[in-house]
């Protein structure tokens, strides 16, 4: 694996975007053209003609249009042209306080061209806060669908509602949780916790239906170059229920590994080889791409660590968005190295998972985030990729020598082996004899790519949020499965957790290889029943998760998608749940 050096780990991102030419253009620069006192609007430069009109080369919307990173005066607005023929392309994006544009706020004439994939972001300034608006884009031969957005408020403020997404599998299945976030008409933001796209050739993940759905990922091998990563974009934003989610309400997001390769850290990934060529070049590549095609404000050029950013709801909540993959984190533990001479190394392990030096966020971006922790807000967000709860399982199921299933049988024979042997037959009770061992083994974290891999750190951020006294909500993707976990520190209470499903892509039910409504049923009663602090699990639905927050509470109602495999699909009302934590409380309620 190549290793980069401590220079490029903080530059390379910088020459992702100054190679991408990605363009933002300022607000600053709109022509004022509103009515209403010119409420949100801005003073034209003299040097700007009225009601500008493209002109030249013509292009078309097939990725839509997205709105995102809204400030309290300003949003990003996006769009990518597909061009009638090549060079530059003059774009025009008109802003309103209503769809019919009968009430304009501002009209920007810009440009985009092949440098930056005919890709454009506009950074919509001097807005009033609180406020909703339409914008919609045109060029000399097409205008685009009209999009909403809203800014941040400012001062008193009662509630904000997110929906919560991540890990959207284009080859495994429909995106039809983005559908159902586009008909919610009062959320004000998408919280997408990151894996927007995957990496994979056809063929190797969760893509054993893609012929049959017609949704073989392209381009027809994995990314690895500026121009794969590129095409899977354009392919993902060509999706109906994708740009509709997009249209409806702006986005805030983060990624995961799979924007740019499997199980990322620092200085690698698990998914790359030395035969892809260098992991420097794989990743800046990805970044570029990632800032072409989302719409967020480019981090500063500086430092990959600018990707962290706040997002304040007024006086209720702060919300933290943070990189646990490319910045700062460590390499994972990988349990099998324990097991090198045949019995698990113990000593070894406890020395390796405590250290404090272990790093997620790195060291620049946890001390910003601790500061974060005195805004004074009724509640802290993060919204991050990985768990943060301990997710602790036997040992026994950890290693795969028994199931999760076999496992609470053989603990519920041997309570009975002790309390009432006579009601067992003798092969239960010889099966109990020959496998206490493994009741004696203890639990492992299952996943060590979470925060269970990174221990220490975890609990100088619970602790800071106990001292600060924060109604701490932490939110998190990356598992496929819902979660609800009650977070601690020094045996108190710390915060909450609640995890979002995945919008295609398989969770536990396949690895587990859970067939029937019962097996799913006891594999979810057996996670909560191990995992001290978890409260509810749902291992087999796609899905996402809506976040109602107030000052008073926070509620997390998690929808289920009847199935991505087919075109026609409903919500599994009996599955959905919804689940709460009073302010002050920092327990989980479940309704």
């Amino acid at each position: 694996m190549q290793t980069i050096s401590p220079l490029s780990r903080r530059t390379f991102l910088a020459r992702a975007l100054k190679q991408s030419s990605v363009i933002i253009v300022s607000a600053g620069t709109l022509a004022a053209c509103s009515e209403d006192n010119n409420k949100g609007s801005v003073a034209a430069p003299s040097t700007q003609t009225p009601d500008p009109k493209p002109q030249g080369i013509g292009g078309v919307f097939h990725h839509g249009i997205a709105s995102g990173d809204p400030a309290t005066h300003s949003v990003i607005l996006w769009t990518r042209i597909t061009p009638e023929s090549q060079g530059d392309i003059e774009v025009l994006c008109e802003v309103a306080e209503d769809r019919a544009f009968t009430r304009p706020v501002a009209t920007q004439l810009t440009n985009t061209n092949s440098a930056r994939d005919y890709t454009l972001k506009i950074d919509m300034q001097d807005l009033q806060a609180g406020n909703r608006y339409f914008y919609r884009f045109s060029t000399s031969t097409q205008q685009s669908a009209i999009g909403s957005t809203t800014t941040l408020p400012e001062g008193a403020t009662e509630q904000a509602k997110f929906a919560v997404v991540s890990c959207a599998n284009y080859s495994a299945g429909f995106f039809h949780a983005y559908g159902e976030i586009a008909k919610v008409t009062d959320l004000d933001a998408v919280l997408h916790l990151g894996d927007y796209i995957y990496e994979y050739g056809p063929g190797i993940y969760a893509s054993e239906d893609a012929a049959a759905l017609n949704r073989q990922v392209e381009p027809a091998n994995e990314l690895v170059t500026l121009q794969d990563y590129r095409t899977r974009y354009a392919q993902y934003r060509r999706d109906t229920q994708l740009q509709a989610a997009h249209a409806s309400t702006p986005f805030i997001c983060v990624w995961d590994d799979h924007e740019v390769a499997n199980d990322a850290w620092r200085e690698g990934a698990e998914n790359h080889s030395e035969e892809q060529g260098s992991y420097t070049e794989r990743l800046t590549a990805a970044l570029q791409a990632y800032a072409e095609w989302m719409p967020i404000r480019p981090p500063v050029d500086t430092d990959i660590h600018s990707l962290q950013r706040s997002f304040a709801y007024g006086d209720l909540l702060n919300l933290s968005m943070l990189d646990t993959r490319l910045a700062g984190r460590d390499k994972q533990l990988e349990l099998s190295h324990y097991f090198a001479t045949g019995s698990f190394d113990e000593a070894a392990y406890t020395a390796d998972i405590t250290d404090p030096s272990r790093t997620l966020l790195g060291i620049d971006q946890r001390e910003w985030l601790l500061k974060q922790f005195s805004n004074n807000t009724t509640w802290q967000v993060l919204g991050q990729q990985v768990l943060m709860g301990v997710m602790g399982l036997p040992v026994a199921v950890v290693t795969q020598q028994l199931s999760l299933n076999d496992f609470a049988t053989l603990a519920q024979l041997a309570t009975t082996a002790q309390s009432a042997p006579q009601t067992l037959t003798p092969e239960q009770l010889q099966y109990v004899q020959d496998n206490a061992p493994l009741l004696q083994l203890g639990s492992l974290p299952y996943n060590q790519d979470a925060w269970d891999g990174y221990p220490a750190e975890r609990q100088l951020i619970l602790e800071a949020a106990q001292q600060a006294n924060s109604n701490l909500v932490v939110l998190a993707g990356d598992t496929h499965n819902a979660w609800a976990n009650n977070l601690t520190a020094n045996n108190e209470p710390a915060g909450v957790e609640f995890a979002t499903s995945s919008i295609s892509s398989p969770g536990l039910e396949q690895y587990l290889g859970l067939k029937t409504p019962t097996a799913v049923q006891q594999a979810e009663a057996g996670l909560t029943g191990f995992i001290d602090g978890l409260q509810y699990t749902n291992v087999a639905e796609r899905g996402y998760m809506l976040l109602t927050i107030t000052h008073q509470q926070a509620v997390a109602d998690f929808k289920f998608i009847s199935s991505i495999k087919e075109q026609n699909y409903t919500l599994l009302n009996n599955r959905a749940q919804q689940i709460s934590v009073q302010a002050g409380e920092h327990t989980l309620v479940m309704s």
